[in-house]
This record gives C-alpha cells, sequence and structure tokens, in this order.
C-alpha cells in the first residue's frame, strides 16, 4: 500500500464536493482534458470549503475556523501532505503546477472580508473580486499553462476578466439571498431596497466588458481546456442575459436560474462552437 490511494482518494473527495455543488461548474470541469481536470477540481474543493465556512457554517466560530483552515493549507503546501483530504488535492495542484501563495493569500483576505464587511466601496469591491475570483481563474490558468510562465503571463489579463464576470453575474443572481440571508451587498452604491433598472443596466455593461476580453483569452487557450472553459463562458453570458431580461424587481425577489434542459443544449452549442474556434485559429 502506498500513499498515491489517499492521492487519488483526495482527488475523488475534491471531485464530489464539485459535483454536489456546482452542476454548472463540473459540467465545464469534465470537458477539461484528463491532464487538468483533477487538479481544477482540487482547486474548486479548495475554494468551496473556505466558501462555506463563512457562508454556511452558521452557530460555530467562522473566524476561527477559516483561520485554522488558512494555517493548515499553508502548512500542507510547505510539508506536502495533509490528513484533510481538500488540502492534500490541493496542495498536490499547487506543487505540479506552481500556483503560488500570491493567489492563495488574496483569497483568504476576501472570505475574511465576508465575515464582517457588508458593503463595499469601489476600491474594496474590486479588491474583494480579485480575491474572491479572479486568483481562481489565474490558480486554474497556472494549471491550463502547465509551468509555461509566458504563456500564463500573456493570458493572465484574460483570465483575471473571466474571472471577475463570473463572479458580478453570482452577486446579480445571488442578489436577493446575499441580502435576505447573509446581509451582504457587493455592488458599490447600490440601495438594495431602491434597486432600478439604471442599476442593473450599468452593471449589466461592465459585465459584458468583462466577458467580451475574457473571449479573447478563451481563443488562445491551449486545445485540451478550451470547450470546458468556453462552456462555462457561455453559461455564464446565458445566465447573464436571462437577468437582463429580468426587471430589476425580479432579480431582487428571486434567484435567476437556467434549467438543466438548456443547460445540455447550451454544452451542445458551446461544442459546435469551439470546434468552429479551433478550425479558425
Amino acid at each position: 500500500m502506498s500513499i498515491q490511494l489517499f492521492d487519488k482518494t483526495s482527488g475523488d473527495i475534491s471531485r464530489k464536493v464539485a459535483l454536489n455543488y456546482s452542476t454548472s461548474f463540473s459540467l465545464g470541469i469534465k470537458l477539461l482534458a484528463k491532464e487538468y481536470r483533477w487538479a481544477v477540481f482540487a482547486v474548486y474543493g479548495f475554494v468551496r470549503v473556505a466558501d462555506e465556512i463563512v457562508d454556511t457554517f452558521h452557530g460555530h466560530d467562522k473566524e476561527a475556523l477559516l483561520q485554522e483552515f488558512k494555517m493548515q493549507t499553508y502548512k500542507a503546501i510547505e510539508t506536502g501532505i495533509s490528513t484533510n483530504p481538500i488540502l492534500h488535492s490541493f496542495q498536490l495542484a499547487v506543487k505540479e503546477f506552481g500556483i503560488e501563495n500570491e493567489l492563495i493569500e488574496p483569497f483568504f483576505q476576501s472570505m475574511a472580508a465576508d465575515l464582517d464587511q457588508t458593503t463595499h466601496d469601489s476600491a474594496s469591491y474590486d479588491q474583494y473580486i480579485y480575491g474572491s475570483a479572479e486568483v481562481v481563474g489565474l490558480m486554474c490558468l497556472r494549471i491550463f499553462c502547465k509551468n509555461n510562465d509566458f504563456q500564463y503571463q500573456a493570458l493572465l489579463p484574460h483570465a483575471r476578466s473571466l474571472g471577475a464576470a463570473f463572479q458580478k453575474v453570482n452577486f446579480l443572481r445571488d442578489l436577493k439571498s446575499d441580502v435576505d440571508e447573509r446581509g451582504r451587498i457587493y455592488f458599490p452604491g447600490v440601495d438594495f431596497e431602491a434597486f432600478n433598472e439604471d442599476d442593473k443596466n450599468q452593471i449589466i455593461a461592465d459585465v459584458k466588458k468583462d466577458f467580451a476580453h475574457a473571449l479573447e483569452g478563451i481563443r488562445k487557450l491551449p486545445v485540451g481546456c478550451r470547450l470546458g472553459v468556453y462552456t462555462a463562458y457561455i453559461y455564464y453570458l446565458k445566465l447573464l442575459e436571462k437577468i437582463q431580461r429580468s426587471s430589476a424587481q425580479e432579480i431582487v425577489g428571486n434567484r435567476i436560474r437556467i434549467a438543466n434542459g438548456q443547460k445540455l443544449v447550451l454544452l451542445a452549442k458551446s461544442f459546435v462552437r469551439e470546434r468552429m474556434m479551433r478550425a479558425a485559429l
């Protein structure tokens, strides 16, 4: 018996976390080439556990739990092992693909902000999005580039735009639950009680710019990861379009969703479009 069984089991647990928490992201990850898939599942598992600590571990000392998880993360990376399967899987990805602490630390800073910060100005909003979403995209980009730093640096701005677009769509989709359940509103200068069409349209225009910039980078990704990333891009773009068709009052009153059947249609369209994109290159 060797540690390889524990490595595999840890990866399986990270994959199970992704499957249980997000059908959309799991679908995108499954479309990645096998060489990338396990590591992206590992990143997702790590990010999801931290997010759950601050969002759902009610009745517990969230600050202490997050700090403990952070310390265990760095210890796992330093020693190359953890008895926490999620962190063991994550540190394997960190080591193999050169994910630096400079990406991990801002993530923990954004998670910590969720414990006590309920509103944001423009500066803290940008900082939060960078730490909660953009760095996650950059972790995945490290995996996709497989230690090719020239390629990573060239695609870095586009990966940041994609992470930002995803997070801003999440903010719009979850506007009601963020306010009602967690007392947070992320958009600076937006009053939830007076959220209107102008607010909605300004946010959507900003997100569309992020999506347009992100697509430029998606076209330049390695073939083995392009379909998975493009599928996630299409899913979130369609979700944004559905939000745009909804009134401001619908957004503050309901969580906007895309049905599972519609997701399968988007998958089929993504497959065709990605093949066309590949042929055009």
